[in-house]
């Protein structure tokens, strides 16, 4: 069903300056872009903030759509706070993130997080709702989504284990019309579920801790 659904990249590093190389990134580069990003994401891209989505372990190619979507502004941008750093308590978005990074610098950030671990996060689920959730997700989802969302390889983003307001949050942007999807695939699934379909599957990604 949700092929890129977990667009879910919102990737909300504070702003990225100062690292525009024509010819690629060198190695310490990416570490002090990584460090930047972590402000938001945590150490490795293991947020520990609830809005924040979860990056370390997802496919590189995955986390490249997410930060050149941003940067087209073909994604949501909604402000977020800068968790940590020195510029910590100001406001920033992805689209101004994404657009201060060159496609170097892009591929070499998606590489980074892809070799890192996906750590799921800790949190309270309804497991009645859960339990709906698999099967709506076993109906709907499963063919893009392999093994509940948890394969990175399906090159879809990881939602297994995904902080349960930031699905929400992504769920509500595509049931909007806010964030594009698959027309063919994911949109005519989409549009069978109601809000109580959507909080059970989001219950069931949260249950995979």
């Amino acid at each position: 069903m949700m092929k890129n659904a977990t667009g879910f990249v919102l990737l909300a590093c504070s702003a990225l300056f100062g690292l525009s190389l024509a010819s690629g990134v060198r190695a310490a580069d990416v570490e002090k872009l990584a460090e930047t990003c972590a402000n938001c994401h945590g150490k490795d891209g293991a947020s520990t903030e609830s809005e924040v989505p979860i990056i370390g372990g997802v496919s590189a190619e995955y986390a490249k759509l997410s930060l050149v979507s941003y940067s087209k502004k073909e994604w949501p941008c909604p402000e977020t706070e800068i968790k940590a750093g020195p510029k910590k308590g100001t406001k920033t978005n992805m689209c101004q993130v994404a657009k201060e990074l060159n496609d170097g610098e892009i591929k070499e950030l998606a590489q980074y997080y892809a070799g890192k671990k996906f750590v799921r996060a800790k949190q309270k689920f309804d497991a009645a709702l859960a339990k709906r959730g698999k099967e709506i997700h076993e109906a709907n989802c499963e063919k893009c989504h392999s093994n509940g969302g948890s394969v990175a390889s399906d090159d879809a983003g990881i939602m297994a284990g995904q902080w349960m307001p930031y699905l929400d949050e992504t769920f509500k942007q595509y049931s909007s019309g806010k964030r594009p999807m698959s027309e063919k695939k994911m949109k005519p699934k989409m549009e069978k579920l109601d809000k109580a379909g959507f909080d059970a599957l989001v219950n069931y990604y949260g249950s995979f801790q």
